[in-house]
């Protein structure tokens, strides 16, 4: 019995963190989207110089949100979500443990070897192949051919980011511009693709009472549709008119579909909450990429009602459900103080997003505040979580 208790202590005292995909990469996005957004504050706040050659600083933090964070907790998500798909373990231990070095080193290559951006560029590349097989591998074993559509939509987030260094080293005029804006909406594309799937799920599953939310075949196809006109509009045409239209009408349609998944239960679980309001600033964000057009309005409201709003809060609120469910703990019961995080990132996004429109003339002001309550929110969320993603499983 004494061997027995000691083998115990000995378990729950291992470190965890590449066990499986989303320890690493929930906890390194979540370092990141401090580090990050603290930089980037401090650059446009304050006027520090990070010596980037061949790319502007707004350039590097539009490439690491989306291809630094967004990217990692997309990474952490698939590799997690496709054990479960499959039953076969996508990527060993100690390849998960390099895999997550190489996103870590193209980090740090930004900030501090930004003359050399070519070897950021081979390093994540290669992130990006080995990331690619696997999550391909297990479902092609497995003939898992339903699961290709978010496959799909990874390796294209991948070409874009190749795309956006083939502009970094003068290779793709344009280059820059579509591996940003491209990367943006594509995440932007997957999270609506995976939201149908999963948001009514996990509101019918949580909210503690009978509910069926409703769910309109053709809401979804059109959806569909219109995102990807959408897409090629503002990629590829870049004709803003028919980009205002189509902006406009994905409002609409997304509107419709999230009235249909309300439920007033959501209010009393974070976790449900959290990722309802991330789909209606995504939805406010077509609003105002239409209001672009036609009224005084800046079109950057729109990209961080996108992205701040819209991936922020939905991938904290991601990160925190996955973390609990995938290590023993109940998902209907998170730690309370993980709701005042996600409460700060909303209050976040309100300053960001709508006070500008009410207050222009603080435009500098806002964007201050609202940098502060991004990294406040994800100090409480790296706080709670780290001994979550650390320590082994609960048994």
């Amino acid at each position: 019995m004494q061997i027995s208790e000691k083998n115990t202590d000995q378990k729950k005292s291992k470190l965890a963190l590449f066990e499986l995909g989303f320890r690493a990469f929930f906890l390194g996005a979540g370092i990141l989207a401090i580090i990050s957004i603290s930089l980037w504050s401090a650059i446009y706040l304050f006027g520090l110089v990070l010596p980037i050659e061949g790319l502007s600083i707004f350039q590097w933090h539009a490439h690491e949100m989306i291809y630094g964070y967004a990217l990692a907790v997309i990474a952490g998500f698939l590799l997690t979500a496709v054990k479960n798909w499959t039953g076969i373990h996508p990527i060993s231990s100690p390849l998960l443990g390099f895999l997550f070095a190489l996103w870590f080193a193209v980090r740090l290559c930004f900030i501090f070897a930004g003359s050399y951006l070519w070897v950021a560029a081979c390093l994540d590349l290669l992130f990006s192949i080995i990331l690619l097989v696997a999550v391909c591998r297990p479902i092609i074993i497995k003939k898992q051919w339903m699961q290709l559509a978010i496959v799909t939509k990874l390796l294209i987030i991948l070409a874009f980011n190749g795309i956006f260094y083939a502009g970094v080293m003068g290779w793709l005029e344009q280059g820059v511009f579509w591996g940003i804006y491209g990367g943006l909406y594509l995440v932007l594309g997957l999270i609506l693709t995976m939201g149908r799937r999963v948001v009514p799920f996990f509101i019918e599953q949580g909210v503690g009472y009978p509910v069926s939310l409703f769910n309109s075949k053709w809401s979804d196809i059109g959806s569909l549709v219109l995102f990807t006109l959408f897409f090629i509009s503002v990629l590829l045409l870049r004709n803003q008119a028919v980009s205002a239209y189509l902006a406009l009408a994905l409002f609409a349609i997304n509107a419709f579909r999230l009235l249909g998944w309300y439920t007033v239960g959501i209010w009393q679980k974070s976790l449900l909450w959290s990722i309802y309001l991330s789909f209606w600033f995504i939805t406010f964000g077509f609003l105002l990429f239409a209001a672009s057009y036609w009224f005084a309005v800046s079109p950057y409201l729109a990209i961080h009602a996108f992205a701040y709003g819209g991936i922020g809060l939905i991938t904290i609120g991601m990160m925190s459900r996955v973390a609990l469910g995938h290590t023993g703990r109940n998902v209907g019961k998170p730690p309370k103080a993980i709701g005042y995080g996600m409460a700060l990132l909303v209050l976040g996004a309100v300053v960001r997003v709508v006070l500008p429109l009410l207050a222009v003339a603080h435009y500098t002001l806002w964007v201050g505040l609202s940098q502060l309550l991004w990294v406040m929110a994800f100090v409480v969320f790296v706080v709670i979580y780290t001994p979550i993603l650390i320590k082994p499983r609960l048994e």
